[in-house]
């Protein structure tokens, strides 16, 4: 551990920080999968809605540095060429 105050003070604030950006990472990883449950299920509606709503999370997430704007770029062009995909 840090002696020094500012050390101490900095390794406080990682850790909030840690556990702020592993929570908005979860949530992506979360509407990734049930935008690819809903595809799974053959549902195009459901699988245009729920991708609809991953987008928003996901653009939000990437504003925040907390996601690549390309990694973020790559999973929606993903996900909207599997719905596209669907018969």
């Amino acid at each position: 551990m840090a002696n020094i105050k500012s050390a101490r003070k900095r390794a406080r604030q990682a850790l909030v920080r840690h556990s702020h950006n592993f929570s908005l990472r979860t949530a992506v990883r979360t509407a990734i999968k049930k935008v690819k449950k809903a595809i799974a299920a053959g549902d195009k509606t459901a699988a245009a809605a729920a991708l609809d709503a991953s987008r928003s999370v996901i653009d939000r997430v990437a504003a925040k540095k907390v996601l690549h704007r390309n990694a973020a770029a790559r999973q929606k062009s993903r996900l909207a060429h599997a719905i596209k995909a669907m018969s």
